[in-house]
């Protein structure tokens, strides 16, 4: 039980910021600086959607909360452009929040959440922070990180669920699911997600589904396991990944078909920030008009994948399947006299201005791997500092 002047146990377990170590130097960095740390845009969010583009005189009451379930007008056109029950719509505070808010509502003190591995930075802090346990599950080739290395084969059915099985426990409640993915640039295939729904309805665990990238698939479309297992998914979406509103904070998540569901999720987002900006969701309900939101989605997804293909190609990777990153294994550039190799070579990034991230964030094990962000800066930025990063991996 602690007391003044110690903090809680459950905070200690949760890392601070990935970056903490290395602020200072990020700090003074002199000339010009690659930051693609940053799951973020360089592209500002289409004009109708800005928050230039919105006064009290066209909004009255622009600056008074909006009830906790959402903007009206929002929930109900997120309802019907996914065809889903304006009941199973929550407007949250970005996807950070919806997760916190699914986390709060579904895990007791204990619980297990199965996490795929390399995974999101910030996902096993969600899961901390309601007493939960994340668990890590190696998951993606390591293979796929090497710049050089060779090209892994698909994934099929049987080895995803292989994967995620052996790391069941009896507290296990949950399975959280990433695609396309960050880190690691993946998409599950759509008989991959079938088979790991089908898993988790064999188990009795929720499925929580990250579609924060869905609309940056640089491949054939691939059906979102919420349609294979509508009772089971919680599925999360963000306006900051898919239309540049990261400052804006505002997502939203679609509940499974369970009855009353919404209103026990809505309490954990009520209860952590009432609701999200009136502001930003002006702005998302502007961005779902057809003549704002699509055209610019359609721009940023050419732009995207011109940047990711080119980097991918520097650095002798296989190209992203889709999201906004490059996992990398610098192996090759590290020093094994250095008391911490990849601390020093992020260092050494940094000293020639790329700002990259650590691998460990996206899992214990990836102590030699960097994740890139190839949407965070302008694209000719993007291939300096790409650049930069082949130079020292002497990939020359």
């Amino acid at each position: 039980m602690p007391r003044h002047p110690h903090v809680s146990p459950t905070v200690q377990t949760m890392p601070g910021s990935v970056f903490s170590r290395l602020a200072h130097r990020i700090a003074a960095i002199e000339g010009e600086r690659y930051p693609l740390h940053v799951g973020d845009t360089w592209m500002e969010p289409p004009d109708g959607a800005r928050m230039e583009n919105f006064s009290v005189a066209d909004h009255p009451g622009m600056h008074c909360y909006p009830p906790p379930v959402g903007h009206p007008d929002l929930v109900q056109e997120i309802a019907r452009q996914r065809g889903v029950d304006p009941a199973r719509v929550l407007v949250t505070l970005g996807a950070t929040g919806a997760w916190h808010a699914v986390a709060g509502a579904v895990l007791a003190p204990g619980d297990e959440v199965l996490v795929p591995a390399p995974y999101w930075p910030l996902f096993p802090g969600i899961v901390r922070s309601v007493g939960g346990v994340p668990v890590d599950v190696p998951f993606y080739d390591p293979a796929a990180f090497v710049p050089g290395g060779k090209a892994s084969s698909p994934m099929t059915p049987a080895e995803a669920v292989a994967r995620v099985a052996r790391h069941v426990t009896e507290r296990t409640v949950a399975l959280y699911l990433n695609s396309p993915s960050n880190p690691t640039g993946v998409v599950l295939a759509p008989e991959v997600l079938r088979a790991l729904a089908e898993f988790a309805r064999a188990h009795g665990l929720w499925i929580w589904s990250d579609e924060v990238y869905e609309l940056y698939n640089y491949g054939p479309a691939v059906r979102p396991v919420s349609t294979v297992a509508p009772e089971r998914t919680f599925s999360t979406f963000s306006f900051s990944k898919a239309h540049g509103l990261a400052g804006c904070r505002v997502g939203y998540v679609i509940v499974p078909e369970v009855a009353g569901m919404r209103d026990q999720v809505r309490k954990m987002a009520m209860h952590a920030a009432f609701s999200a900006p009136r502001p930003s969701q002006l702005a998302a309900l502007a961005i779902l008009d057809r003549s704002i939101g699509p055209p610019w989605v359609t721009r940023a997804r050419a732009a995207y994948q011109a940047a990711g293909n080119r980097a991918a190609d520097r650095l002798r990777l296989p190209r992203p399947a889709g999201g906004a990153f490059l996992f990398v294994d610098v192996s090759r550039a590290l020093r094994p006299e250095d008391a911490d190799p990849l601390h020093s070579f992020l260092i050494r990034c940094i000293d020639r201005g790329l700002v990259l991230a650590p691998g460990r964030s996206s899992g214990a094990p990836y102590t030699h791997h960097v994740r890139l962000c190839f949407t965070s800066a302008a694209p000719d930025v993007v291939d300096r500092g790409v650049d930069v990063l082949s130079e020292l991996l002497k990939l020359d």
